[in-house]
């Protein structure tokens, strides 16, 4: 990626005052490291009557793929398409916005102390791009740049200039020309080559509103093309994108009205919080475990796929629960268990509670038998359909807990995440997510088959178009059952929905005809086969927050 700066001047201003302005000495070629190549500023041509500074940026394409986010949500749809094979090295966009907010970070505080005159200075300045990509054309990049007071030359490239009639390519060369403050077209760019490009190779968190507010202060609360220009400088997510435009029309306002934006922003005392926080999902879904758990009066709990230990940890702070042994097939996930559980410093009382094993649910395990409940939060949708049955017997049929809890992702719940691409699952390592209806008909042959009854609860806001985010079955082993050959069981499975108008009554249903298949709307089915995975109370955005409009940080 190659952009050049220049200027002219002569023997009372000369043009060599760039150096100054840009920290770098035109006598110098000067190399820096980035975290995805190599930046180098040299000066091609350095009189008094004409000064050029140069950047240029060699991207290293392994160090790309490495670093950044070729693939999942918010990764440059380029890199998600070839991940060596690209534009990334060559075409202006987000990495090179980077590497100048690195390389030219004084110039773009606007700091000068060999010569603090300079930074308000207005200079002739020449820009060039030899190559941006502009998803919009070249009408694009002028209601962009324009309206600064940039003259603005944005000549298409053509696909291939062997085969004009191929058409032109998304690509144009850039020239811009203008009297500026060299602070003010650094920023400029900064912001609005990544919005031209429409993508960044890095994922947006809220902090990129600090980002945008900072370096467009002074040119964007003003500009016609503010909302675009937002909206893709934050990847197009909507809540940060509202707090953004709500931010700088606060802005505009104290600007019209001579004063503060602090002063206009004075409804809300910040020495006292008056906005109730939203509670996280995931932090609600082990509330709802640990209330059916006390309901049930378990004292010895199995969490099985424990992961970090989360559920272990608030099941912990009760008393009640005297025994609680923690499972998972990750060693790593049971060290981090360990870990954020404080396991070596708490008493020797306190810790004889616990215990962490690792083990798969695919097999039977002598060591999980004799328990009162049994948890299996956001577990069953990692295991693939052909070893659920293996899960079930696991559970249901060697351990055989007097109650177990299952919660999983309500896959009709998804639209309502704005962050969520359509067709998606929730977490990359999802074999399956189903609908209420789905995941009914599977509690309920599971209850058939075993000998329990099972309840169903919602947990999370409960849509009334789509059902809660998380759903959740209470199994209860049926206490007249004689046998201890639960496989053997045919009698009707007893179901009790608590979201019906009537909570509370049992009905007989008769069972589900088969388990649920494995293609729903969500669905995904990878190669790979896992026994069983960690609890995802780390996973993706949407278990991190109260309702899809709201996010934390996914």
């Amino acid at each position: 990626m190659f952009l050049t700066i220049s200027t002219t001047g002569d023997s009372d201003v000369p043009a060599t005052d760039l150096g100054f302005l840009l920290h770098k000495h035109p006598e110098r070629a000067q190399r820096f490291s980035t975290s995805h190549g190599t930046a180098h500023v040299f000066y091609p041509e350095a009189t008094a009557e004409r000064c050029t500074a140069a950047l240029l940026l060699e991207v290293d394409p392994v160090a790309l793929v490495r670093r950044g986010k070729g693939k999942g949500r918010g990764g440059a749809p380029d890199s998600a398409l070839a991940q060596y094979v690209n534009d990334r090295p060559y075409a202006a966009s987000s990495l090179l916005a980077v590497a100048m907010g690195s390389v030219f970070s004084s110039a773009m505080k606007g700091q000068c102390a060999a010569r603090p005159e300079l930074p308000g200075r207005r200079l002739p300045l020449r820009v060039e791009l030899p190559v941006v990509p502009a998803r919009g054309g070249a009408g694009l990049v002028e209601r962009l740049f324009a309206p600064l007071g940039w003259k603005v030359t944005a000549l298409p490239l053509p696909l291939d200039e062997r085969f004009p009639e191929w058409g032109d390519s998304r690509y144009v060369s850039l020239l811009l020309e203008g009297e500026q403050r060299l602070v003010d077209a650094l920023r400029q760019l900064y912001v609005l080559l990544p919005v031209l490009d429409d993508a960044k190779h890095y994922w947006v968190a809220p902090d990129e509103v600090d980002k945008l507010l900072r370096t467009g202060e002074g040119w964007l609360e003003g500009h016609p093309e503010q909302r675009l220009i937002t909206s893709r400088f934050l990847t197009r997510r909507w809540s940060l994108t509202r707090d953004a435009l709500e931010r700088l029309a606060l802005a505009r306002l104290a600007e019209t009205e001579g004063a503060e934006s602090e002063e206009l922003d004075n409804a809300v005392d910040e020495s006292v919080d008056t906005e109730e926080k939203p509670v996280p999902l995931a932090v609600q879904r082990r509330e709802a475990i640990v209330g059916a758990l006390r309901e049930s009066g378990a004292a010895r709990v199995l969490d099985l796929g424990c992961g970090q230990g989360q559920l272990v940890g608030a099941l912990l702070k009760d008393a009640r629960f005297t025994e609680i042994v923690g499972l998972d097939v990750s060693m790593r996930a049971l060290k981090e268990a360990s870990r954020r559980l404080r396991l070596d410093r708490q008493s020797e009382r306190q810790a004889a509670r616990v215990r962490l094993l690792q083990g798969s649910l695919a097999y039977t395990d002598r060591r999980l038998t004799g328990y009162d409940a049994a948890v299996l939060s956001e577990v069953i949708e990692h295991v693939d359909l052909p070893r659920l049955p293996a899960l079930e017997h696991a559970v249901f049929a060697a351990a055989r807990p007097a109650t177990v809890v299952v919660t999983t992702p309500n896959v009709e719940y998804n639209v309502r995440w704005e962050s969520l691409p359509a067709g998606h699952v929730r977490h990359a390592d999802h074999r399956f997510e189903w609908t209420r209806e789905e995941f009914r008909g599977w509690a309920g042959t599971v209850a058939e088959r075993y000998g329990y009854g099972v309840e169903f609860r919602p947990v999370g806001p409960d849509d009334p178009e789509v059902g809660p985010p998380t759903q959740m079955a209470v199994f209860h082993r049926d206490a007249t059952d004689p046998t201890n050959n639960p496989t053997d069981r045919r009698g009707p499975g007893r179901h009790r929905d608590t979201t019906d108008p009537t909570p509370g009554t049992e009905t007989t249903a008769s069972p589900p005809a088969a388990t649920p298949p494995a293609a729903t709307p969500a669905a995904t089915t990878p190669a790979a086969t896992t026994p069983a995975a960690t609890s995802p109370d780390t996973a993706t955005t949407p278990d991190t927050a109260t309702t899809p409009k709201e996010e934390k940080a996914a």
